[in-house]
């Protein structure tokens, strides 16, 4: 009975509390995921972390798109008790006291951006497709105030939601072999920057000189989720 799916009776079919091997569950908040779904992830990832002080046992929570990783002890909380635990951070995320946004309005983390040429090679087949100038890409791009969905990929990329939709581009057809640290780049409804030199397919608008992860700093990460980021073009383009 242990390995079956719990599905919480007040909201089913979503989300739903499973097993995840023997040392964490998964809370699932639904089947796909958007803005919405990351953020009442992270809300229940939050409400986790609040009860860790009063639950021994219960490890950092990992929020992603539509999903919360939760580990424990299993040696120190027996899985029903976790399970427990998911069930009243749910609760707790999704209660009215919760509704209501943090007072003030968030610190927004900037990126300083050289858009286009050699730091955005992709910048004006994006123009193109959508039938823009390139620095009408640049001008949305920029404008818009984007919010860290999760972490995933490489250490330190967040995938950023807010895109505006007029800017909503396919992944390249061929990846690249190697993508260069900094490469502030696009792919669907998200944004996201390159926090290391590697191979991706996003197409690359531009490119910044920011450190998005260092693990001699503390956080090593500089986007987490739920934060707010801005880009700032600089230089020409």
């Amino acid at each position: 009975m242990a390995d079956a799916p719990v599905i919480d009776p007040d909201r089913s079919p979503d989300p739903t509390i499973e097993p995840f091997g023997d040392a964490a569950i998964l809370v699932t908040v639904a089947a796909t995921g958007d803005d919405e779904t990351a953020a009442q992830a992270q809300a229940i990832a939050a409400a986790v972390q609040a009860m860790r002080a009063e639950r021994t046992g219960i490890g950092r929570p990992v929020p992603a798109l539509a999903s919360v990783l939760v580990p424990f002890d299993p040696l120190a909380l027996a899985l029903e008790d976790a399970i427990e635990v998911a069930r009243m951070a749910i609760g707790s995320a999704e209660s009215p006291a919760n509704e209501s946004p943090d007072p003030g309005e968030p610190t927004d983390i900037e990126i300083p951006v050289r858009y286009g040429g050699e730091d955005g090679p992709d910048l004006e087949a994006v123009a193109e497709l959508h039938g823009l100038r390139a620095a009408d890409v640049v001008e949305l791009h920029a404008s818009a105030r984007y919010r860290v969905l999760f972490l995933g990929f490489a250490p330190g990329f967040g995938y950023l939601g807010g895109l505006p939709e007029s800017l909503a581009t396919p992944r390249r057809a061929s990846p690249r072999e190697r993508v260069p640290a900094g490469s502030v780049a696009i792919a669907g409804r998200q944004t996201g920057v390159y926090p290391l030199a590697m191979p991706g397919g996003w197409q690359l608008i531009g490119r910044t000189d920011v450190v998005l992860f260092d693990p001699d700093r503390d956080p090593p990460a500089l986007f987490r989720p739920g934060a707010s980021v801005r880009f700032v073009p600089t230089g020409d383009r």
